[in-house]
């Protein structure tokens, strides 16, 4: 492989030079060419394949730039969208390129922009807060999206009053908070299943389980888990309390809150219920405190190192930047709920670039990964075998990231295995059937190529 070099400059003037397939923009992405990714369609809790291939399929890079091509499939399984989005994920063929050089953008600051801002390192794509939807002071209705006249100025300008995504779209997330716009399958927030939460605000996991990208894990610094169209990178929940790496691991927090008003200038009341015509039919909203993005404030913490700025991120010591980087965080709140501005926004800190391009125009290397975690002990692998005891089901939880796939085996005293599933790349959980499976106590192994950990789970029925 050819071994590039880059020179790399830290905001604070400090440099170092790093070969290139070292970069953490380069290795980070989770590839596969020949494993398929499945769904569901609505009725039937049994995941259809849909003959995609999951994440990314290459990672090309230059001297200045990184390529990911990707399906924008992820490997946990996706839908339905039980809000009446009549579409499921589809094959984006997507090319992504991202800079090996983030600037801070020392001008205007730079609003997120309606659609990508940002890819997972799955190649799913990250949207800001919004999604469409605004109030038409005009007309005292909301404007934009399905089932609703278009919004003065057309889908692109900017209103008083933006609705958030996150709380008004809820019921059409699946179980790992994603949906798809016209195919296009994409995460507004935190990429984690809803059923992980401390509390859990949607039900679709009972009906539809699946994971996410990455479950929390309170005790390890988050995985990085993305880069956004500036090309900063994009971090999980957790982190290190300080910016220089030290204070132990705490929930980095967002600097947002909501404001404390009761009417909306040129919009709703707090609390006004309006009549809306959608995919499910006609219903009832309430424009509770929360529901437009401008419901919010920006509210500076200079004295505390775990709360972000205004753009959702800090520059700090990550375990992928040992020397520092201008990080973005995925925030929840102390439940483990997405926290506005969830992701990155409502403004980029670096120079904004569209990274999709049609194709690539330069001399590249294919990076090829060498290392993952089949080549890693377990034992630092958290791991969560419930419920135990077990009558129906036991589920196999991993905290964290999953870099590459994982063997699960139930397996009887006698060393007998009873079941086989895999745990897949960039995605967290496997489930074992005891429908045909005796009382007793039983082995859960997990393995990969270098190690193995066993956990002793007991099956005991009616």
């Amino acid at each position: 492989m050819k071994k590039t070099f880059l020179l790399l400059c830290l905001l604070n003037g400090y440099c170092w030079a790093i070969q290139a397939q070292d970069h953490p923009a380069i290795i980070s992405w989770l590839q596969n060419t020949t494993e398929t990714g499945s769904y569901y369609a609505a009725g039937n809790s049994t995941p259809i394949d849909n003959n995609i291939p999951y994440n990314c399929q290459t990672v090309e890079y230059s001297d200045n730039y990184v390529y990911v091509t990707t399906s924008g499939i992820p490997s946990y399984t996706t839908g339905p969208f039980t809000d009446g989005n009549p579409f499921q994920a589809e094959n984006q063929n997507a090319i992504y390129r991202f800079t090996l050089n983030p600037q801070e953008n020392t001008g205007a600051p730079q609003a997120t922009t309606p659609g990508n801002i940002g890819v997972f390192i799955n190649g799913v794509s990250l949207f800001d807060y919004r999604d469409g939807v605004a109030w038409n002071p005009q007309t005292n209705s909301l404007c934009g999206g399905p089932g609703n006249p278009p919004c003065p100025g057309g889908p692109m300008a900017q209103q008083d009053w933006n609705r958030d995504a996150i709380p008004a779209e809820r019921a059409g997330f699946d179980c790992s908070k994603g949906h798809p716009a016209m195919g296009n399958y994409h995460h507004h927030q935190n990429p984690s299943a809803f059923d992980l939460d401390l509390n859990v605000i949607s039900d679709i996991c009972n009906l539809y389980d699946a994971d996410g990208l990455y479950a929390i894990d309170p005790n390890q610094h988050a995985p990085l888990i993305g880069f956004a169209y500036d090309g900063f990178p994009i971090y999980g929940a957790y982190g290190y309390k300080n910016a220089d790496g030290t204070g132990g691991i705490t929930r980095i927090k967002s600097s947002y809150q909501l404001k404390n008003i009761t009417t909306r200038p040129n919009g709703p009341d707090v609390g006004q219920q309006i009549t809306i015509n959608g995919p499910m039919g006609t219903n009832t909203q309430t424009m509770f405190l929360g529901y437009f993005r401008e419901d919010y404030e920006y509210v500076a913490h200079p004295n505390e190192e775990d709360f972000l700025d205004e753009h959702n991120g800090r520059f700090c010591i990550t375990p992928e930047y040992p020397n520092g980087t201008y990080a973005y965080f995925a925030t929840v709140d102390e439940d483990w709920n997405s926290a506005y501005p969830y992701v990155v926004g409502p403004t980029f800190y670096g120079v904004y670039q569209n990274a999709s391009v049609n194709s690539i125009n330069e001399v590249t290397t294919t990076y090829t990964p060498t290392t993952g975690l089949s080549d890693l002990s377990l034992d630092g692998v958290d791991v969560t075998v419930f419920p135990n005891p077990a009558s129906e089901l036991i589920a196999v939880q991993c905290n964290g990231l999953v870099k590459d796939e994982l063997n699960a085996e139930l397996i009887d005293l006698t060393g007998k295995v009873i079941q086989s599933k895999i745990i897949k790349t960039g995605s967290t959980i496997t489930f074992f059937d005891l429908q045909t499976v005796y009382s007793g106590t039983y082995i859960v192994r997990l393995s990969n190529s270098k190690s193995q950990s066993t956990h002793k789970v007991t099956v005991a029925k009616d």
